[in-house]
């Protein structure tokens, strides 16, 4: 199996003035369930190299067995630091691709050419293509082979309104994630805010927040056999 993982480069929350990136747990979970089940993981970003790092997600109240697995794992984190370029990456090889959010996606990923072209290449193969939190955002432009919006008719979930509410960053994202996902069609759907909500739909997994990373991989596994 591999699996190719996407993670964002950008680091700026806003015009905040504070930093944002890639949610640990987002990226940390999913990677070992990825690992142990022995998959070859490539990841990848726009810029290449250390993808930013929310520092939230660095928080101690923010820990899981995953993330402190990461973080006494020199070799995971060796692999972190040298994402390659994502405009040098092709769908070719790869049996599934996986986003793990935290906000940095809404302002990259969800514009970014490339990650457009390998979504939209794993679907028109009919390849296992996950997302997680913030990063159903890369939904944004992508289309399906009908030249619908990628999500237009297909059961969804992602970071919610009231969820980005509790965080108080609705008015300096670009965007909500449930409302996008919503005006390009898709069906949204949603757990309880916090806990683990995942759906499938034919080979698109989406998981709703940090809690369901892990689910979200799992899902992709099963897609895999």
């Amino acid at each position: 199996m591999k699996i190719l993982m996407v993670l964002t480069s950008h680091d700026q929350l806003g015009d905040t003035g504070k930093k944002t990136g890639f949610w640990l747990e987002e990226f940390a979970a999913p990677y070992y369930v990825f690992k142990d089940a022995g998959a070859e993981i490539t990841l990848a970003s726009p810029k290449g190299g250390q993808p930013p790092l929310d520092p939230s997600s660095d928080a101690e109240d923010a820990q899981t067995d995953d993330t402190r697995r990461f973080k006494a794992d020199p070799e995971a984190q060796k692999h972190l630091a040298n994402t390659l370029k994502l405009a040098d990456v092709t769908a070719e090889g790869f049996d599934a691709i996986f986003y793990p959010g935290g906000h940095g996606p809404l302002w990259d990923l969800s514009e970014n050419g490339d990650s457009k072209r390998l979504i939209e290449a794993f679907a028109a193969a009919d390849q296992p293509i996950g997302a997680v939190c913030h990063a159903p955002a890369v939904f944004h432009h992508t289309l399906g082979h009908d030249g619908k919006p990628l999500v237009s008719g297909k059961r969804v979930t992602g970071f919610t309104n009231t969820e980005e509410e509790a965080v108080g960053l609705t008015k300096i994202v670009p965007f909500l994630v449930e409302d996008m996902l919503k005006s390009n069609g898709g069906t949204y759907e949603k757990g309880a805010d916090w806990t683990s909500f995942v759906l499938r739909d034919g080979k698109l997994v989406t998981g709703q927040n940090p809690a369901s990373s892990a689910a979200a991989a799992k899902q992709i596994l099963e897609l895999l056999g």
